[in-house]
């Protein structure tokens, strides 16, 4: 497990240089750093259209540290497939992460994605998700929550969110988590665990966007923060056969730990139309998300 120690020693290297066309608050810059910090500078990003092709600034210059190929919108699962395996025909045994938003995965990326999984494609994929198509004007994608505001749902979301990471588990591939920006010790022992595993590798990583989800540039972590203490966002790990929930959350039963949920809602202003049914509905959906969750650990874990 990663230290504190270690965590400020690797804080201090510049992996992003300054200078970025990210927006004020942005956690994409936030996750880079922590992702890059677990894996200590050794890889090759490949990103697909979004926000991060658009951080690092415009060719021939960029503000990473790090080799990163710049991919069309629905490819980069296939780019990373193909990378792989040129490195290791050259005797490089590098890792290759593919750093996508939630348009690139759920939505129009997902059957290149599907695709390398269900081959066990060696490399790490991490879905940066702000829940929405930020980078083009804040429209819908499929793992907007039910309900939030969009530009393209003006009154709130009328379908749910998309469960990527459960959708990856059931691909059987050997090695699927979910984790949050706020939680960086959490996050890279995680992509640690990930890099030592031979296939393909998937972690759901929540991103709270200040501009998308209309909250204050300063808020960033303290958003992605309650998302886990209210249970809207959920830590667990797929290893080894087994599902885990990580420490971090707080068990949806311990009603003692757990922050209301509205506490989360209230402090985003793409929720602000909310009423107190559509929060009464909101909390029982993430109850049975919950349900869901861990009779799926149950099975798993029994079977392991």
């Amino acid at each position: 497990m990663v230290t504190m120690s270690e965590l400020h020693k690797y804080g201090r290297t510049k992996v992003i240089m300054p200078g970025t066309a990210a927006c004020p608050g942005c956690p994409l810059q936030i996750g880079l750093r922590q992702l890059i910090m677990a894996l200590e500078g050794k890889l090759t990003l490949v990103i697909p259209a979004g926000c991060s092709s658009v951080i690092p600034g415009a060719a021939p210059y960029t503000s990473f540290t790090v080799p990163v190929m710049h991919v069309p919108f629905a490819s980069s699962p296939s780019v990373a497939s193909g990378l792989v395996r040129a490195l290791r025909a050259r005797g490089v045994d590098g890792h290759v992460v593919v750093w996508a938003g939630d348009g690139a995965t759920a939505d129009i990326g997902f059957a290149a994605l599907s695709g390398a999984a269900y081959r066990n494609e060696d490399i790490i994929y991490v879905l940066a998700d702000n829940e929405a198509y930020m980078n083009t004007g804040i429209q819908a994608s499929g793992t907007t929550p039910r309900k939030a505001w969009t530009t393209t749902s003006p009154r709130g979301k009328t379908e749910g969110k998309k469960e990527v990471a459960l959708i990856m588990l059931m691909h059987k591939v050997p090695y699927v988590a979910t984790a949050s920006i706020a939680y960086p010790i959490d996050f890279i022992d995680k992509v640690r665990r990930a890099a030592s595993i031979r296939g393909f590798k998937f972690i759901h990583l929540h991103a709270p966007c200040p501009p998308g989800w209309k909250f204050p540039d300063d808020y960033t972590v303290k958003v992605a923060r309650l998302a886990v203490e209210t249970g809207m966002w959920v830590l667990w790990e797929y290893y080894q056969g087994k599902l885990t929930i990580s420490p971090p959350s707080v068990p949806y039963k311990d009603k003692k730990r757990r922050k209301p949920i509205e506490e989360y809602l209230r402090i985003q202003g793409r929720f602000a139309h909310l009423s107190r049914d559509d929060i009464n509905e909101i909390e029982a959906m993430v109850d049975q998300e919950w349900e869901t969750l861990m009779s799926l650990a149950n099975i798993l874990n029994n079977h392991a």
